[in-house]
């Protein structure tokens, strides 16, 4: 998703189409810290 708004926005110059592809990094970022976090608590349990 973050890669056709990136395009969307490189074609057309929408700006509001650049801000909606930093809100998706930055959901994205958001997403994969707490996978990252869960991940490590997972493993923390284990040991």
């Amino acid at each position: 998703m973050i890669d056709f708004s990136w395009k969307i926005f490189s074609q057309t110059g929408n700006i509001e189409t650049y801000l909606l592809m930093k809100e998706l990094e930055t959901v994205y970022d958001k997403d994969v810290t707490k996978r990252m976090d869960e991940d490590i608590t997972e493993l923390d349990t284990h040991l």
